[in-house]
């Protein structure tokens, strides 16, 4: 079973420093286990910069002559974590941008569908998370997903 880039406790002592936790700390310990392995599933499926510090490591981390993971990607982790935890779906978010029309009344609101937010379409539901993991990306405007 794969370990997640950040572990339970880097984790609880990155969000002991945050505001705003309860999906956190609301979470059992497996669901918070689980929610980092997704993290580091959806962050693993982006196209970064460089090459894996070794090449039959399973992770895309450490990446070069770093032996370590950076501490950006490792609270990256953490927010994308949160996030999960929050019910928050990068697939929903998705499909949630493309109702165009709101309205109550006479009063219409409309918004052009037809551009769906980077980090959404990478499969990083979290902006927080995905400022953190941009400077590791290879060309972050060209978003290459990959499933394996």
């Amino acid at each position: 079973l794969m370990d997640p880039y950040a572990s339970l406790s880097e984790a609880a002592t990155y969000f002991s420093e945050r505001l705003r936790t309860a999906p956190w700390d609301d979470a059992s310990q497996d669901d918070k286990l689980k929610a980092l392995k997704m993290a580091t599933r959806a962050i693993d499926r982006l196209n970064f910069a460089g090459y894996k510090h070794d090449a039959a490591q399973e992770f895309q981390f450490p990446r070069g002559d770093d032996t370590v993971v950076p501490q950006d990607v490792k609270d990256a982790c953490c927010e994308l974590a949160i996030t999960f935890l929050d019910d928050v779906d990068a697939d929903m978010e998705v499909e949630n941008l493309s109702n165009s029309q709101q309205g109550i009344g006479d009063a219409k609101t409309s918004r052009d569908t037809s551009y769906v937010q980077l980090h959404i379409r990478a499969g990083i539901p979290s902006i927080k998370a995905w400022s953190l993991l941009t400077p590791y990306l290879d060309d972050p405007r060209n978003v290459d997903v990959s499933r394996g």
